[in-house]
C-alpha cells in the first residue's frame, strides 16, 4: 500500500514524459484554431470511453488518450471565434497561460496569510474595475465563481444590512424587487435565501426603469423589501436597464441597489456606451464576469462592494482554528470575508496577468472592436428581405428574426449549424416568440463568420 501511496506523489521519468505531453497540447490549444466540436451523449462516451475508474488505474497516458480522443472532441470550445451562443468566452493567451501557473502552483486565496501575493494581485484587478464603475476608493470585494454566485452574495450581504438597520427585526416575509428581464440567477438566489421576488415589467426597450419601478413597488407590502437587482446587460437582448431611475428610487426607499454586471460590465471601458451604465456608481454591489467579455479564463466573477465592511459582517466565519488567522490579517484583505466561502482558487490572477500583460488601452479597443462587430451585424441583417432585427442592440447582443419559420425551423437551423461546424448558435424568445439570438464577446469573431451563419437562414 505504500508503495502506491508513494507512487502518486513521485515525479519520475514516466511522468515527466506525460508532462511533455501534456504541455504540448496546452500550447497547441492556446497558440492554433481549435475545432468548434459538439455534444454527445452520455451514452456515446460510455461505449467510447469505458470504463475509466478503475481499482487498478489507467494510467496517465491512456488517462489522456480518453480525454482528447473521446471527451475534448464532445466538448464544444466557448472561445470559438464562430461560438455565439449564451455568452461565449475570449480568454487572452496570456490569461490561459497564467492559468497554468496557477494551477501549477497550489495556491489558496481565502485568507492573506497564506495567498496575500495572489490577492494583491487580485485587489488590483478588482480596483481597475471599482474605478470603471465610478464606486469610492474605499469599495472593494473579491472573486467568486461566477455571476449566480455573485448575485446570490451580493443579495445576501444586502439582507444582513437591512437586518441591521431594522435592529435585528425581521419582516413577516423579506422581498427583493427585479425586472421580468433579470437574469435567471437573481431569483434562483432569492429562493435559495428564501426571500420573496417583485417583479416589474420591463419597458419597451427591454429595461427595468426608475418609474416602471416606482409603481410597483407603491402596489405591494414593501415592508420586507431589502434590494433591488438591475441589469447591465441583460443575457437575452443585452439591454442596459435604467440605472440612474434605479438609482434614485432605491435612495428613496432606502433600498440596497445591486447591479448584475456579470455579461455587459465590459462596456464600462468602452467609451461608445459608457453612457449606458449612469448610475451605476450609485450602487451598493456590482458583478462583472472577466470570463465573459472581459478575456479572461473561466471561472472568474468580480462581485464588488461600495462599502466592504457589510460584506465582512455578513460572512466572516468564526471558528476556533481561525482566530489567529483572523488576528493576524486584521490589517489586510481577507476575500473569505466578501462573500459566501472559505477556501477558493485564485481565479482573479489570470484577469490580472491578462490587464497587466497587455494593458487596459488592450482591453478598451477589443471592447470597441466587438461593439462595431455588432453595428455592422445589424446593418447585414438590414439587407437581407428574409431578416428582420426584433430590437435595437445596445452591447453585443442581435436577436432577430427569420421571417416566416416557425418555432421548430428555428431549432433545426441552430442543430444544422452545429452539426457542419458553421457556428454555434441557440434560438431564444422575445415576447413569446421564438427567434434567434447572436453574442458576440470574441475579437477575434468577423463579419464573414456572421456572413456564414446569415447565409444558411
Amino acid at each position: 500500500m505504500r508503495g502506491a501511496i508513494v507512487q502518486m506523489h513521485r515525479w519520475d521519468e514516466e511522468m515527466e514524459t506525460l508532462a511533455a505531453v501534456i504541455v504540448r497540447y496546452a500550447e497547441n490549444r492556446i497558440a492554433n484554431p481549435q475545432p468548434l466540436d459538439g455534444p454527445r451523449t452520455g451514452a456515446e462516451l460510455t461505449a467510447k470511453a469505458g470504463r475509466t475508474i478503475t481499482p487498478e488505474g489507467l494510467g496517465g497516458f491512456e488517462a489522456f488518450r480518453v480525454w482528447t480522443e473521446v471527451l475534448a472532441p464532445a466538448t464544444i470550445s466557448t472561445d470559438h471565434p464562430s461560438n455565439l451562443a449564451f455568452v461565449p468566452a475570449a480568454p487572452t493567451r496570456a490569461s490561459v497561460l497564467f492559468d497554468l501557473v496557477v494551477s501549477a502552483s497550489s495556491i489558496i486565496g481565502a485568507g492573506w496569510l497564506d495567498g496575500g501575493g495572489a490577492i494583491w494581485a487580485e485587489n488590483e484587478a478588482l480596483r481597475w474595475l471599482a474605478d470603471l464603475a465610478g464606486l469610492p476608493e474605499a469599495a472593494g470585494g473579491c472573486f467568486v465563481s461566477g455571476g449566480s454566485a455573485g448575485n446570490l452574495s451580493g443579495l445576501a450581504a444586502a439582507r444582513s444590512a437591512a437586518l441591521e438597520r431594522r435592529g435585528g427585526e425581521r419582516p413577516a416575509r423579506w422581498s427583493i424587487a427585479c425586472s421580468d428581464g433579470a437574469h435567471s440567477s437573481v431569483p434562483a438566489a432569492a429562493k435559495v435565501l428564501d426571500v420573496d421576488v417583485v417583479t416589474v415589467p420591463h419597458d419597451e426597450r427591454g429595461r427595468l426603469t426608475g418609474e416602471a419601478l416606482r409603481r410597483r413597488l407603491d402596489e405591494v407590502d414593501a415592508d420586507g423589501l431589502f434590494a433591488v437587482s438591475a441589469t447591465a446587460g441583460t443575457t437575452n437582448a443585452g439591454i442596459v436597464d435604467d440605472l440612474a431611475g434605479v438609482a434614485e428610487v432605491c435612495a428613496e426607499r432606502g433600498l440596497w441597489m445591486h447591479v448584475d454586471a456579470a455579461y455587459g460590465g465590459a462596456g464600462l471601458c468602452a467609451p461608445s456606451v459608457r453612457h449606458l451604465y449612469e448610475g451605476i456608481e450609485r450602487a451598493d454591489s456590482v458583478i462583472v464576469d472577466p470570463h465573459k467579455w472581459m478575456f479572461a479564463p473561466y471561472d472568474c466573477c468580480a462581485l464588488l462592494y461600495r462599502d466592504p465592511s457589510v460584506a465582512a459582517r455578513a460572512f466572516t466565519q468564526e471558528a476556533e482554528y481561525l482566530d489567529d488567522v483572523w488576528e493576524w490579517e486584521r490589517d489586510e484583505w481577507t476575500p473569505s470575508k466578501y462573500a459566501y466561502h472559505l477556501s477558493r482558487r485564485v481565479r482573479g490572477v489570470p484577469f490580472w496577468f491578462s490587464l497587466a500583460t497587455y494593458g487596459t488601452e488592450a482591453y478598451r479597443n477589443s471592447v470597441e472592436s466587438v461593439l462595431a462587430l455588432t453595428r455592422e451585424t445589424t446593418d447585414e441583417i438590414r439587407r437581407r428581405p428574409n431578416l428582420e432585427l426584433v430590437l435595437e442592440p445596445e452591447l453585443s447582443v442581435v436577436v432577430f428574426r427569420r421571417l416566416g419559420w416557425s418555432p421548430e425551423d428555428h431549432r433545426a437551423f441552430c442543430d444544422d449549424l452545429l452539426a457542419r461546424q458553421v457556428a454555434f448558435v441557440m434560438p431564444t424568445s422575445w415576447e413569446g416568440e421564438k427567434v434567434l439570438r447572436l453574442c458576440f464577446v470574441n475579437p477575434r469573431t468577423t463579419i464573414d463568420d456572421v456572413r456564414k451563419v446569415l447565409d444558411a437562414t
